[in-house]
């Protein structure tokens, strides 16, 4: 079966085997993060609707968990803000009933759990990943370039009233670009709001692949060690990259072409990148790669790190 709204199992940075779900169509998004990595957000909206089919994405999964070994976790991420879509709720109930040893995340840009509603959607998770990259207007305005009717206090309060209720594990990102969203104020004002949410574990990331935003820079180790320390946090830690995962065998190229056409529609990798989330030999991608190119099919963007490829978006 082909798959439309789910993708993967890929090795992720803080999840293990994850299969992804994708909820929205690319990019619907509350928000314009300058720094994300699915680039621009071409649907900004805070209209809640079924951006995808239900029965679509449950016959998906259904079909998954009958022919596929599980994955450590199910995660609803993508194209977009997977919360836009009021069956995500029903959708994590399936995943319930069908895998219950299954793990649920979900990751959220945390727009719309100002809402009690979305709240209930996502009580059943066991982990709930929001980002908070900024606490002052200004510098939320700047980063996360919202849509207009969007308030980062509203938004802080249902953080803090979603940490209330919720059963299981919430991992709070924290997206941090020297100079745009690094001054010790904002940092400090940032902390004392994280200890108010007090979440399970504080995870500070920077720019790893190409931001929706060209010439933005990523943070040192050094930058994010002072930011950890004016944070001033038990729970922080500095997420880290996925290495040296056993590669998969006898993949055919068409197999592997669709593997990689999926992964790299919803965010630019390099080669290094696709080999580690795949588990792809080496030498097959590069020469695969090349082919994409030539058919027109995906396109390479050279960056600080390296050479990224992406599908050739239609106009």
């Amino acid at each position: 079966m082909k798959y439309k709204h789910i993708f993967g199992p890929v090795p992720s940075r803080r999840l293990g085997l994850s299969l992804g779900v994708d909820l929205v169509r690319h990019k619907t998004c509350s928000l314009d993060c300058i720094y994300c990595e699915c680039g621009p957000t071409t649907n900004q909206t805070l209209k809640r609707k079924a951006y995808v089919p239900f029965d679509e994405v449950k016959t998906e999964l259904a079909d998954y968990f009958e022919n596929h070994p599980d994955p450590d976790y199910v995660t609803f991420s993508g194209s977009g803000e997977p919360t836009l879509n009021p069956d995500i709720g029903r959708i994590i109930d399936f995943i319930k009933e069908k895998k219950a040893q299954v793990r649920v995340a979900v990751l959220t840009n945390a727009t719309l759990l100002s809402d009690p509603v979305v709240r209930k959607d996502l009580n059943r998770a066991d982990l709930v990943m929001p980002s908070l990259d900024a606490v002052t207007p200004q510098t939320f305005e700047k980063i996360n370039r919202p849509a207009g009717q969007i308030d980062i206090h509203k938004v802080i309060d249902g953080l803090k009233a979603f940490a209330e209720s919720f059963q299981g594990e919430i991992w709070l990102e924290v997206f941090i670009l020297p100079g745009i969203n690094d001054a010790k104020e904002e940092l400090e004002a940032l902390g004392k709001i994280i200890r108010d949410i007090n979440p399970t574990r504080v995870q500070l990331n920077t720019l790893d692949r190409p931001g929706a935003v060209a010439g933005l820079k990523a943070a040192s180790k050094d930058d994010l060690d002072r930011v950890a320390g004016i944070i001033d946090a038990d729970n922080v830690e500095i997420i880290a990259r996925v290495k040296d995962l056993a590669s998969r065998e006898h993949i055919s190229d068409e197999k592997m072409e669709a593997m990689i056409m999926e992964t790299i529609h919803r965010r630019p990798c390099t080669i290094d990148d696709l080999t580690a989330a795949l588990n792809l030999e080496k030498g097959k991608l590069e020469i695969l790669m090349k082919r994409l190119i030539l058919e027109h099919k995906v396109e390479s963007v050279q960056q600080e790190r390296g050479i990224f490829y992406q599908t050739i978006k239609k106009l």
